[in-house]
């Protein structure tokens, strides 16, 4: 279970209240009880002091996910592991806190003519795509989106699908402008795979969700890096023309406090920004699609299959939602 962080103005963040001496929420029987049954469920225990405290915050996100799947929106959003943090817990915890810029990554991208299919998805294709994985409490998201890149990259090329080591990525790609569980970039992180004699195997490198030393061994390394193809020209067109003719495309992009609740449907925001020095998530389209005239992005997330559609989200396609074709990028795998 993760350990959870103490709380601070808990729930303030959703009532818009500005100190943290406000009024404490009055919750009903019910709510009580189905706080109850929600700690049930995730195995969540806390002391006498903090039990009111995240009782609290999950009320009011409660509320504010029943407010929400109440009006007319594009996504539907649900209680989820994440339901007893205020937002801001969650950024400092699972999100990046070192910025990082994607317009720093240079684009060598080369454009084809098209058509492209209008729906594609690897993971209906073939056993292209690795089962979800969990970053935990680390900022890590950067080497589950580098790794997910690679292992299909690798499978589509090679036929084999490979589990790879996060945590090497996270001891060992500093020298390449990465921080561990503090953020990082895919492209960055391939072009430490590229020149650092490829990447280890999850079994003999196990994820450990913190900060730790190097021990990478080259002569244990399974996969390899021929090369990088970046993508910063806010080009989801580019994008698309990756995924549909050679292989899931790793993205970053901002997540902002609705994100966290998400379920199901195509996600969209007006909270979020589309420059590249905001974004704080990275991730993996494995796919795209079009649903009642709204086109979306198939993405692979790494907070495990209890959140979201088992794992996954869709995303809108087309508006650089959030940021998200700032620095996409993809390895083209040495098999």
């Amino acid at each position: 279970m993760w350990a959870v962080l103490p709380v601070l103005c808990a729930g303030a963040w959703l009532l818009g209240t500005p100190a943290c001496d406000a009024a404490a929420l009055s919750v009903s029987a019910y709510e009580k009880f189905h706080f109850k049954s929600w700690m049930e469920k995730h195995q969540k225990k806390y002391s006498s002091e903090e039990y009111h405290k995240r009782q609290q915050t999950f009320v009011s996100n409660w509320r504010k996910i029943n407010a929400h799947n109440a009006k007319n929106h594009t996504f539907k959003m649900a209680l989820n592991q994440f339901s007893d943090m205020t937002f801001a817990e969650i950024k400092r915890k699972y999100l990046w806190s070192e910025p990082q810029n994607c317009s720093a990554t240079k684009s060598n991208y080369l454009r084809g003519t098209g058509p492209y299919p209008p729906s594609v998805d690897w993971r209906e294709k073939g056993h292209f795509v690795t089962p979800v994985k969990n970053q935990g409490g680390c900022g890590s998201c950067w080497t589950f989106s580098t790794t997910g890149a690679l292992e299909s990259a690798i499978a589509i090329a090679g036929g084999k699908l490979l589990s790879l080591a996060e945590q090497q990525l996270v001891d060992c790609a500093e020298d390449f402008n990465n921080h561990g569980c503090q953020g990082g970039l895919p492209s960055q992180a391939f072009e430490y795979i590229l020149y650092n004699k490829g990447i280890m195997g999850e079994d003999t490198y196990p994820y450990t969700a913190r900060d730790g030393v190097c021990k990478f061994q080259p002569k244990k390394a399974i996969a390899f890096v021929k090369d990088v193809a970046n993508i910063t020209l806010n080009d989801e067109e580019a994008m698309v023309e990756t995924v549909a003719l050679y292989n899931p495309v790793s993205f970053a992009f901002e997540v902002t406090e609705d994100f966290i609740q998400y379920r199901k449907g195509i996600y969209s925001s007006t909270s979020c920004h589309k420059t590249p020095d905001k974004v704080n998530h990275a991730v993996l389209a494995v796919g795209y699609g079009e649903e009642n005239g709204i086109p979306y992005w198939i993405v692979k997330n790494s907070w495990g299959t209890y959140w979201g559609m088992d794992g996954y989200f869709l995303i809108e396609r087309g508006k650089n939602m959030c940021g998200l074709a700032a620095c996409a990028s993809y390895p083209i795998p040495l098999v």
